[in-house]
């Protein structure tokens, strides 16, 4: 159910964007002249379409990021400005080009600070693989070649930008997303006066490609998921936990993780910042809570482009407490997973009531559903989640003891059996002395996969080390459940005999 409508979404730029693109462009060059003319934008649409790039924050055009095609040989060499843009503002593309150049990428000044510059880069980079490009080339200022023209020369100064000795807005930019400097580009575009007149000719070689039919639909045949197997320790305060939250989603994000997944009330130690006279009164007060945490890791999913599954956290909703999982896409929207089996603990001491909706979600990488730690011990859920597509089923989950956990760990593999699909569990170790009922765990977290030649032998792609505080990656093929579903050993899906189960319904 999205509780929140989408926000963030990366569009292809029409002519009738025109005017916000004048306003982001005036906006952010005052000193080159401002925006490009009308025509010369709508030339780019036309000859390059797919290489004309916009961020939407709710239909408002907040970034863009345009490009040309050019042949590699001859501006992957000395040029300037000129060969790229000539008199009257008119863009040198080649249709037969085999090599993406990068013109201007902006970001409204509203929105700076959300690493939307990466997103649009990250863009780039999948279309040049889409289209076979050999590579990205970009001519780069270095505007602040100004502040030390007199104390060494530019190709000094591009050296220490490179040792993070200096900082310069948009060649460390660059090279934080992979580009490589190939020379210096001398009179590139005079008339810019803080780089000197000179430019880097900067590269990003396109090693590992696959075609695609189109940049923005295109579905990804490879997923790499990141789980956080979550140590329980003592906090001093809200945002100290929040900050761990963040460090391993900044951390997971660096291995270019499409999902990060979290444990089963892993904001748990927030119930010892109080004394509480019950248990009852301690998870209400954990609910308070969870608006902040759901708007927080909304805002992180968007800030380090990645899905965030928040593990799950009590919810209140008038008198009833749930335990709810959320969906914290990238693009901004949020969705929801309230856990429907509750356990005896949780249902007498915390007092919580189960949801009633199952959903398969739809990403950008992929169908996925979340099912609560003892969800996965009922294969309703999962089979009626397979019914609808699902491709990678996450399942936060906490448990005490090993035989609990082992519960949790064989329904998840079976799971993954019957229903043809990934399966990611994300546990917590660790104990809060000081939280009763959560004083002791035993937590293994893992990656499983169906069972047949196309997988691992045993069906683990990974796992952690028992009760030890790390994070656990691996890619998954979404093209292999496709494989499986028609051509695999056996057919699970495919070869169920729901007419025996009707007639025998009890």
């Amino acid at each position: 159910m999205a509780i929140e409508a989408a926000r963030i979404e990366i569009c292809n730029l029409t002519l009738d964007q025109y005017p916000q693109i004048k306003a982001l462009m005036d906006d952010a060059y005052p000193d080159l002249g401002g925006a490009w003319p009308r025509h010369t934008i709508e030339q780019l649409i036309a000859d390059f379409p797919e290489g004309q790039l916009g961020i939407l924050d709710e239909g408002q055009l907040v970034g863009l990021a345009l490009s040309l095609q050019v042949k590699y040989a001859r501006f992957s060499n000395p040029h300037t400005y000129e060969d790229v843009v000539g008199s009257n503002n008119k863009i040198k593309s080649d249709k037969n080009g085999d090599a993406m150049y990068g013109l201007d990428v902006v970001i409204g000044k509203s929105h700076r600070g959300l690493r939307l510059g990466r997103r649009l880069y990250d863009a780039r980079k999948e279309l040049c693989r889409q289209y076979n490009f050999r590579a990205i080339l970009a001519g780069g200022r270095i505007p602040l070649y100004r502040d030390h023209k007199d104390e060494m020369t530019p190709a000094e100064y591009i050296d220490r930008v490179a040792r993070r000795d200096i900082y310069d807005p948009i060649l460390s930019f660059q090279l934080a997303n992979d580009f490589q400097v190939k020379r210096l580009l001398k009179k590139y575009l005079p008339e810019d006066e803080d780089s000197s007149g000179y430019a880097t000719l900067l590269e990003w070689n396109n090693i590992l490609f696959e075609p695609k039919d189109t940049v923005l639909e295109a579905r990804k045949s490879t997923v790499r998921v990141g789980s956080v197997q979550w140590q329980m320790r003592t906090v001093n305060s809200v945002e100290e936990l929040l900050s761990q939250v963040e460090y391993f989603v900044d951390t997971v994000s660096d291995y270019q993780s499409d999902f990060i997944v979290f444990p089963e009330f892993f904001n748990a130690p927030l119930m010892g910042l109080e004394e509480h006279t019950n248990q009852t009164e301690a998870i209400r007060a954990l609910a308070e809570f969870t608006p902040l945490f759901r708007e927080r890791m909304s805002q992180m999913a968007i800030e380090y482009n990645a899905n965030i599954i928040t593990g799950s956290m009590p919810l209140a909703e008038g008198e009833h407490i749930y335990n709810v999982s959320y969906l914290c896409h990238r693009s901004g929207q949020i969705d929801e997973q309230k856990k429907i089996h509750i356990t005896p603990h949780e249902k007498n001491d915390w007092v919580i009531q189960g949801g009633d909706k199952i959903s398969v979600f739809e990403t950008d990488a992929g169908k996925v559903g979340i099912l609560i730690c003892y969800d996965v011990e009922f294969p309703e859920l999962g089979r009626l989640m397979a019914k609808q597509g699902l491709e990678i089923l996450f399942v936060p989950f906490w448990t005490d003891t090993k035989n609990s956990y082992l519960r949790v760990r064989h329904c998840a593999q079976a799971r993954a059996i019957e229903n043809e699909c990934y399966v990611v569990l994300a546990g917590s170790v660790g104990n809060l002395p000081q939280v009763e009922s959560l004083d002791v765990q035993y937590g293994q977290s893992a990656m499983l996969s169906p069972s047949d030649f196309a997988f691992p032998h045993d069906a683990i792609l990974s796992e952690a080390t028992p009760n030890t505080e790390m994070l656990l990656f691996s890619d998954l093929d979404l093209d292999k459940l496709r494989l499986l579903h028609t051509e695999g050993t056996v057919r699970n899906l495919k070869d169920r005999r729901e007419d025996v189960y009707r007639n025998n319904a009890g």
